[in-house]
């Protein structure tokens, strides 16, 4: 695991495609709604730039997430979580997502509500395992 500017980056023992199927199934089992999933690799290839296999997940619980965008407006700007998957040059996949204190030092988030944000740190661990 590396932490950077608030990105945490920790290694996959799966491709970037069988992690993403990974995290689908771990967010369905836990109820956790997938809003979007962005292929930027896919894109970038549609516009004829080629890149390493990179998605993004993102996810969030409209339940969990209302009160901490409530208690911190600013919030709203990294909610729903989100769960970068790439690929290095040597086809090693990687997850990144932001740091929970980081999101909570950004916006100034309430300690008690600082658990919800934590719901990121146990998906991406079960994902990259």
């Amino acid at each position: 695991m590396s932490v950077s500017n608030g990105v945490i980056r920790i290694p996959c023992t799966h491709s970037v495609d069988e992690t993403i199927e990974r995290l689908k199934r771990i967010l369905e089992s836990r109820s956790v709604k997938l809003f979007a999933l962005i292929d930027h690799s896919g894109e970038a290839a549609a516009a004829g730039v080629q890149m390493p296999n990179t998605k993004l997940v993102i996810f969030g619980s409209p339940k969990a997430g209302t009160p901490v965008m409530l208690a911190s407006p600013s919030i709203a700007l990294d909610l729903p979580l989100k769960i970068l998957v790439t690929e290095d040059d040597e086809g090693k996949a990687f997850i990144s997502y932001n740091a929970v204190q980081f999101l909570a030092e950004r916006h100034g988030i309430p300690f008690e509500l600082i658990k919800v944000l934590s719901a990121v740190v146990g998906i991406a661990e079960a994902a990259a395992q």
